[in-house]
């Protein structure tokens, strides 16, 4: 089909019938889809992980908990990492559907346990002293990582479940003692990753977490502070000293670790966190400062769209970060044609739809989603600006031009009833050529964007705006969304859009709030006068000039 299409259009062009380009479309590879919605790629994972959780466990360090009984511990770690696959495929499903998120949870998983094997089996080899062998362990990695990547539930659960089968490598009488110290230091990674907008954050957290690693080690007696007071203390100190430089070290060489990887996994698994979000929102991407300069209209309505979605999606718990992005972006199409959009339109300027049919003008307004996405690929943005862009204007109608051809039309057979028109020819006008292509809005962060785009256009129509008038155009605006069906697809809750509502009409009444009229001073001269008198000085050298006396 795509050799068939690429004739057709050469032809078409040899005809002078067609320019010979075309729109760039984002959809992802078919195969890959597949392969990401697969139920029998996400049974093979699942049976990889466990199957792995056996085998560690079956191969662990001679000194760990089932050393004399290994198949027995590999049937413990079976059953425990069924439990965590059970538990995965129950409470967080909404968030890790694909399977490329099945892959990242559960690699990461794996390669915690092998750096935990790893350390055990150093200590068992006589290379760490058994009184530091936790200080070793980056109890951090998979909580961190997962936490920041795909939020604080996965993370939480990734602690759980690394420190339920690390109990199976760790040796009998320190059982207890691993499990305090993983569990406990995974939920401190866990809070401490809960939204990270800047990598310095993640070395904070690094740090934060040996101080911990090391006050549980010593609360658990496996560091001796009162021996370093008592006989031998260089021995003591030494130890001590070794351990909290173990402690520290771990934790932070593991966060900075990750924060070397983010951008590979991020790009990879195709996720975006508030680091990459902060990164995005720098007002001098190449398009945006297009947009400065060529539609300031657009921009400047993209960033009061911005101001809304953001303060509305932080009041329901949505993604903030993306919503601001996201907003900048989302008109970005309208660059193709930026003087046929009312915002970008001078006062005296001529109206260039003015000498196009309604039809004609309703094609060019929608076009903007279409080239919004062909310049959103071009420069390679984020796939969920992507989708936004798509979203925005869900499958509504262009009703404007849509009422005007209808009035038109009905002027037109007013006409054929007088006979000053044939009938044939009049165009029809057909509903579906005045709504835009859709998808509708699929996220709450481009349900959000939607409503904000559509009140912030609204809200330039008020004259006078009083707190009623907003909050009335903020009601009629989103009901009409609902009844329309364009928030059908979006997860948006009846309470959420009751906050989301609220939230813009605090946030506009902000920003359209009048100012108290400045009265002039009666006997200051006027600006005029005094601008005569200065022209008047420079043109005389500054020197004044004595008038003559009369006789």
């Amino acid at each position: 089909m795509g050799i068939l299409d690429a004739i057709k259009r050469w032809r078409l062009t040899q005809q002078g019938l067609s320019s010979g380009k075309k729109r760039r479309v984002y959809c992802e590879n078919a195969l890959i889809q597949a392969l990401e919605n697969s139920l029998w790629v996400k049974l093979a994972l699942f049976m990889s992980f466990t199957v792995s959780c056996a085998l560690m466990v079956l191969n662990s360090a001679p000194t760990s908990t089932f050393a004399a009984d290994p198949l027995r511990g590999a049937l413990y770690g079976f059953i425990i990492s069924v439990t965590a696959v059970v538990m995965f495929q129950v409470s967080l499903q909404n968030t890790c559907h694909r399977n490329s998120r099945v892959v990242l949870v559960f690699g990461v998983l794996v390669c915690h346990l092998l750096l935990v094997q790893l350390a055990m089996a150093l200590v068992a080899a006589g290379h760490i002293q058994d009184e530091l062998q936790f200080f070793f362990i980056p109890f951090a990695l998979a909580p961190i990582l997962l936490g920041v990547l795909l939020g604080r539930a996965v993370g939480a659960f990734s602690a759980v479940f690394v420190t339920l089968i690390g109990c199976l490598f760790a040796p009998r009488p320190e059982t207890i003692n691993y499990m305090i110290l993983s569990l406990i230091s995974g939920v401190v990674s866990v809070l401490l990753a809960h939204e990270v907008r800047k990598r310095l954050q993640l070395l904070k957290a690094g740090i934060y977490i040996g101080a911990t690693t090391l006050l549980l080690g010593i609360l658990l007696g496996r560091l001796d502070i009162a021996s370093c007071f008592g006989t031998d203390p260089v021995q003591h100190l030494e130890l001590l000293a070794t351990g909290s430089a173990a402690a520290f070290g771990t934790a932070v060489i593991t966060a900075l670790l990750i924060s070397g990887l983010l951008p590979a996994f991020e790009g990879i698994f195709h996720l975006t966190t508030d680091i990459s979000w902060l990164e995005l929102s720098d007002l001098n991407h190449k398009l945006l400062r297009r947009m400065q300069l060529e539609a300031p209209g657009t921009f400047h309505h993209s960033l009061v769209v911005a101001s809304l979605a953001e303060a509305a999606a932080e009041k329901i718990g949505a993604n903030a970060q993306m919503c601001r992005v996201c907003s900048y972006f989302h008109d970005v199409g309208k660059l193709a044609k930026p003087g046929y959009f009312i915002e970008n339109k001078l006062d005296g300027e001529e109206n260039p739809h003015d000498g196009l049919t309604p039809t004609m003008s309703a094609l060019i307004i929608i076009s903007h989603v279409k080239d919004g996405v062909d310049l959103s690929v071009k420069h390679k943005l984020n796939p969920r600006i992507i989708n936004v862009i798509q979203e925005h204007h869900g499958d509504s109608i262009v009703m404007f031009f849509y009422r005007k051809a209808r009035e038109q039309k009905k002027n037109d057979l007013e006409k054929v009833d007088r006979r000053l028109e044939n009938p044939e020819d009049l165009p029809m006008v057909d509903e579906k050529n005045f709504r835009y292509p859709g998808p509708r809005p699929s996220t709450r962060e481009s349900g959000i964007i939607a409503l904000a785009d559509a009140v912030e256009s609204a809200s330039r129509t008020l004259k006078k705006p009083t707190p009623a008038k907003i909050r009335t155009l903020v009601d009629d605006i989103v009901l009409a969304r609902i009844q329309d069906g364009q928030l059908d697809q979006c997860p948006l809750t009846l309470r959420e859009l009751g906050a989301v509502r609220e939230c813009f009409a605090v946030t506009l009444r902000s920003m359209l709030h009048s100012r108290i009229n400045y009265p002039k001073e009666e006997d200051a001269p006027s600006s005029v006068a005094r601008r005569a008198a200065s022209d008047r000085d420079s043109s005389q050298g500054g020197r004044v000039i004595p008038m003559p006396k009369r006789a």
